[in-house]
């Protein structure tokens, strides 16, 4: 326990230097979407691709990995629908329940795996981001326009959401750079002389500036004004879900870093894409913030728990 805390500190001490950043005015507050952005579009790929493209892919069990992950997802989301009217959310609000329970931060996540576990770490997070942010985006699309009123475009189009999502999925820098990897590691051609340290060296900046982001995105007024949504959302998020990933981990035999790795991607807080989606598409914005910092901040003590637990 005291080892995982050690390895988690530095990831949760940035998260909150980056808060006190913004708060402090230390720097322009539109330098924080740049940072994010640059940090989705160039650190983390160049990041992605140069660990892909030469990790030993032998010891991976993905399809495992898969099925603990997206099985732990499916029955969150039953969970969600079961319970959203005992807790007197509207539509929009059942959207953000269940968009706060399955939507992980991607760099805590890979944050934490490096931390932990190193190249291996890294190598079994992107198989993870392959199989987890293609699915997720699916099912927050789907009760958006189910249960939010988000119909289509201006013209009542409702095929437009879908091919959002799809183009969405298909163009995700991160998804992208995972199969750039994958496929230069298969085919035996790794990374070129030239080009590796390049991304090694982008891919250096990724944990830092991304981490900083995610502090400086916390929302405090809005986690005082939370309520029983964001209390379900986070337990949803942070216990049920890692809870769930852990049992299917340990029926499906899966492997001490591959099975650790795969309980860090259940385990994470929300992601703060997840708010943009409620504002876009008639979710319930306010519900999401409170969600976002609500796990972001107790993630600091439930992840190292549930790693502990799952051993």
């Amino acid at each position: 326990m005291s080892e995982t805390v050690a390895a988690l500190f530095p990831v949760f001490a940035v998260i909150l230097i980056g808060h006190g950043l913004r708060r402090a005015a230390f720097v322009a507050a539109d330098f924080w979407s740049a940072a994010e952005r640059i940090t989705f579009y160039v650190f983390f790929p160049a990041l992605l691709v140069s660990n892909t493209a030469k990790a030993n892919l032998a010891g991976l069990q993905a399809g495992a990995m898969a099925v603990a992950l997206l099985g732990a997802i499916a029955s969150v989301v039953v969970i969600a629908t079961a319970i959203w009217r005992a807790l007197a959310l509207s539509g929009p609000g059942f959207t953000s329940l269940v968009q706060s329970a399955i939507r992980p931060n991607v760099y805590v996540a890979i944050a934490a795996a490096v931390a932990l576990f190193g190249n291996d770490g890294l190598t079994a997070i992107s198989v993870c981001i392959a199989i987890v942010v293609p699915t997720v985006n699916v099912i927050s699309v789907f009760v958006l326009v189910r249960f939010a009123g988000a119909h289509g475009d201006k013209q009542g189009n409702d095929a437009a959401p879908w091919r959002a999502v799809a183009f969405g999925v298909v163009t995700n820098p991160l998804i992208l750079a995972c199969a750039l990897g994958l496929v230069l590691n298969i085919a035996g051609v790794g990374l070129p002389p030239l080009v590796g340290p390049l991304l090694e060296i982008l891919g250096r900046a990724s944990l830092p500036v991304g981490l900083l982001a995610v502090g400086a995105g916390l929302d405090f007024p809005a986690l005082r004004r939370a309520g029983g949504g964001v209390a379900a959302a986070s337990v949803l998020k942070l216990v049920v879900l890692p809870a769930i990933t852990w049992f299917l981990v340990r029926l499906l035999g899966l492997e001490a870093t591959s099975g650790a790795v795969t309980v860090i991607m259940a385990s994470v807080p929300v992601s703060a894409s997840a708010y943009v989606m409620a504002r876009q598409m008639g979710g319930d914005a306010a519900l999401m913030a409170g969600s976002i910092t609500a796990t972001t901040l107790a993630a600091a003590a439930t992840m190292p728990l549930m790693l502990m637990l799952s051993g």
